[in-house]
Parts: structure tokens; C-alpha cells; sequence
């Protein structure tokens, strides 16, 4: 007997949870296993996004749980780390800072990618403010990009530039933060410029940015290599990371790389800075961290930053913290994770599979009149979805076209989870969703991925009443 693609309703039972929606319960998973969700209603959905870009070695491993029990068999589950470290917190902070070649010299550990860059964004004002020799307590401004995002506090908030994500918000923000545009070729390069020329554009507005504020008034510029969420995988130009990081040193102005979302071997580089070997002064990473196996985010300092502090005129302590700051439990997670996807050689197949991944994408969607770009790196592709294929125009924001794809996806006969964004266009229309599954993804699975997903789209607008749009002749 075929199974019913029963739907939520509105109300599906009572819970006691104050969810993101508290008009509607999320569907329940009793359990995972690899790459598959294992709901209460008998769905099996494929994780094709890995949560939000989270889940690196799949849901399950004896080795990560492992070393979990034994650092709580140790009594060190948690220990304030005003006072104390552990050594799995030592050996964590060495693993990451190893891995950098030296271009970074400490880390320190939170518990989400939010609480990671609120650190950067108070590092970088006591970096100017007491540390260095000559301190320049005015920098107190920092530069981001549109359509970006960085956080929910309101401090991270402040530095993101995606307005549907800031509006609810925007009487309380600091406003501190003043933001250029993104390098987002498949919207903004213009038909007469090459991409070095289009770079060349971006460099100079930065640099022109920095003059308008007065660069003794700027702290830091901050920006995701790949951006994530709020564009939807949009990599850097080859180029860009340079320029921008050419116009920061001219000016004295810190570079604060986020990789919360693609960092850790998302990109196929444990750091996806390292492609273009443009190291920030400030990076910070979380999501894939722990891969999931608990919540935990990282802040790393260049020796730049840390001399400042370590060798500088002023206290040469941070004046920011957390209770579960350096939590040794996550630690543990995180350094195993890590040592998984190092031992097993993920990183090479986040490359080879990603590789595969888009080449079937591009082959199945890419002549889809309704998919406007596909774009990435690694095991880490956006789908950019449009109105019509020739003008590049959005679907309107209030038809939530990106939520019902995804919503769509997760119930029989598709069974696939993507992660969904709106705001592409402008911060309030335009849509995409995001694959990004683990890393040790085979092709088998890989192929599922694209079946599932393309049969999702392409279902999804045959049933949608868009106008065609006749193809040029």
C-alpha cells in the first residue's frame, strides 16, 4: 500500500517548546543515521544541506562518541574557563592553529558562529582601543558587505547587511557597521568589465569607503570568502581576497574573514581562505566545527593581533567571555571530527565530489527556465532561482517561493532536505537553497542528491503559474 505524503497542520500536536514559528510544531525526527532523517511519520528524508551546512561526517560515528564519554568518564565535561583549561582544549587550539601554517596564532572556542563573531567585532575594537602601542580609540566603525550576514545578536546583526533579517531589529541596532556591495558577479558585473576589472571596482569602493569615514575612524571589514545564507554559496572572484585585504593594511584597517559557514573542509580547504592564500587577521568558524555532534564555534587571531595584546602597552586581557566558553566536552567533539576528516582524506573528496555534484546540477538544471545560477565550491552549491531566466527578475518576495520548494522537498515522493534563502536579490526579494551535504558523501549518494532535488524543481515550477518567457532567437 503506497504511502501518504501527509503534510503538518497548522497545529500538530502540543508542545512545549517556544519554537521559531509558535503556530506550528516542527516535524519530529526520532533518529539519523549517515545521510538520512528518520522522521516520527515513517519519512526518510536524504540530508542534502547537512542541517544549515553543519553536518560533515554524517550523523552517526562510534569515534566521535567515544571521546565524548571519555572526557565526561574524566570529569571535565565542563570547567570555568576563567581559571582553568583542559587538555583537549590545548590540543584543539593547536590542531587549528597548525592547520593555518602559522598565519594564525591562538584560538578560542564558543558555543555558536554568532557568539564567534560578536568576539571578532569586540576583539577589533580593543585591538585599536588599548593593545597597540599607538592606540586609535576612534576606529570604532567597521565596513561589511550587503546581503550579508553574520549573526543574530545585535551586535553581529548590526554587521550583516541583509534587510529582511535586520528590520525587526533596526531601532535598537548600533549602527556602527556601513556596508559595500558584494562581489556577486552573476548580478553585478557589468557586460563591458572582466572579472579583474569588475574586482578592481570592488577594491576601489572599499578603499573610497574607508576615505568618506576617515580610515582613523575604521576598525575592521568583514566578509565570508563564500557567502552563505544570506546569498546563497556566492565564492569570492579570484582576486578579490587580495584587493581587499591590500586596501586594509594601506589603511590600518583589520580583515575579518567569516567562515562559520564555509570554513571547515566545506570548500574543500580546511579554511577557505586558503585557496587564494590571503590569510585575515581575525577569522572565525563554527557550524562545521563539531560537524554537529554539539554546538561549538571558534574565534582564531593572527600573531598580528595576538602581539598586541600578548606584547602590548595594555592589560593583555580580552575583556569579553562566556560560562561555556572553551567548553572541553564540544572540544573533544571538535578535535575528533576534525582528526575524521583529516585521517580519511575528506577534504580531497569534498573537492572531487563537489566537482561531480555541480557537473550534474549544470547538466539537469541549468537550462531549467527558472534556475538562474548555479554557483559554489566543494560540497557547498547555491541555487538561485528566477521569474524569468533573461532579465535575471526575482519572484516577488511574499510568495516564499524559496520555503515552499523546501517544504515541498522534505515530504514523499522527494524526501530531500535543502536549505532555503530569500533576499538574494536585494535583502528582501530574490531566492535560492543550498546543498551542502557531509563530506563523506559517495556517488551514489551524490546521484540521489540530484535526482531528488532536480525532480523537487522542476515538479515545483510545472506546477506554479509562471508566464513563460520566449527564448531568444
Amino acid at each position: 500500500m503506497a504511502r501518504r505524503a501527509s503534510r503538518p497542520s497548522t497545529f500538530p500536536k502540543r508542545t512545549y517548546l517556544f519554537n521559531r514559528s509558535v503556530r506550528s510544531a516542527p516535524l519530529r525526527i526520532k533518529r539519523a543515521s549517515a545521510q538520512t532523517l528518520h522522521l516520527e511519520n515513517g519519512w526518510n528524508v536524504l540530508d542534502a544541506s547537512g542541517g544549515a551546512a553543519v553536518t560533515g561526517i554524517g550523523h552517526l560515528n562510534a569515534r566521535v562518541e567515544q571521546a565524548m564519554i571519555k572526557t565526561i568518564q574524566s570529569g571535565l565535561s565542563y570547567v570555568s574557563s576563567m581559571m582553568f583549561d583542559t587538555d583537549v582544549t590545548e590540543n584543539f587550539a593547536r590542531f587549528l592553529v597548525t592547520s593555518t601554517d602559522g598565519k594564525m596564532s591562538k584560538a578560542v572556542f564558543y558555543s555558536s558562529g554568532t557568539e564567534a563573531n560578536e568576539a571578532a567585532y569586540k576583539l577589533a575594537l580593543q585591538y585599536h582601543a588599548t593593545e597597540k602601542a599607538n592606540t586609535e580609540p576612534t576606529r570604532t566603525i567597521f565596513i561589511a558587505r550587503d546581503r550579508s550576514y553574520h549573526g543574530t545578536t545585535l551586535g553581529a546583526l548590526d554587521m550583516g547587511g541583509h534587510k529582511a533579517r535586520r528590520e525587526l531589529w533596526e531601532r535598537v541596532l548600533p549602527h556602527n557597521t556601513h556596508h559595500i556591495s558584494p562581489c556577486y558577479s552573476y548580478r553585478n558585473l557589468q557586460a563591458t568589465e572582466s572579472k579583474a576589472e569588475y574586482v578592481t571596482r570592488l577594491k576601489n569602493e572599499l578603499e573610497e569607503k574607508i576615505k568618506e569615514l576617515g580610515p582613523q575612524n575604521v576598525a575592521a571589514f568583514i566578509c565570508e570568502p563564500v557567502v552563505g545564507a544570506a546569498l546563497g554559496c556566492v565564492p569570492a572572484e579570484a582576486g578579490y581576497l587580495a584587493a581587499m585585504r591590500d586596501v586594509c593594511d594601506r589603511y590600518g584597517v583589520l580583515l575579518i574573514f567569516d567562515e562559520v559557514m564555509c570554513g571547515m573542509g566545506r570548500t574543500g580547504y580546511l579554511h577557505a581562505w586558503q585557496k587564494d592564500g590571503v590569510a585575515p587577521d581575525i577569522q572565525t568558524v563554527g557550524k562545521g566545527l563539531a560537524g554537529g555532534f554539539q554546538q561549538l564555534s571558534a574565534t582564531l587571531v593572527s600573531p598580528k593581533v595576538n602581539d598586541a595584546f600578548e606584547l602590548g602597552p595594555g592589560s593583555g586581557a580580552f575583556s569579553h567571555g562566556h560560562t561555556f566558553q572553551n567548553y572541553p566536552l564540544a572540544c573533544a567533539a571538535g578535535l575528533e571530527v576534525q582528526k575524521i576528516i583529516q585521517e580519511e582524506n575528506m577534504l580531497q573528496n569534498v573537492k572531487t565530489k563537489g566537482n561531480r555534484l555541480f557537473k550534474l546540477f549544470k547538466k539537469r538544471l541549468g537550462e531549467h527556465p527558472n534556475v538562474g545560477d548555479i554557483r559554489g565550491a566543494g560540497l557547498f552549491w547555491g541555487i538561485e532561482f528566477v521569474k524569468d531566466k533573461q532579465t535575471k527578475e526575482p519572484f516577488p518576495a511574499d510568495m516564499k517561493l524559496n520555503f515552499k520548494i523546501y517544504e515541498k522537498g522534505l515530504a514523499p515522493p522527494y524526501e530531500v532536505h535543502v536549505y532555503p534563502g530569500g533576499g538574494t536579490v536585494d535583502g528582501i526579494n530574490g531566492d535560492h537553497i543550498i546543498i551542502s551535504p557531509s563530506y563523506n558523501i559517495t556517488d551514489a549518494e551524490i546521484d540521489a542528491v540530484v535526482d531528488r532535488v532536480g525532480r523537487l524543481v522542476e515538479d515545483f515550477f510545472h506546477t506554479l503559474d509562471v508566464p513563460s518567457v520566449p527564448s531568444t532567437p
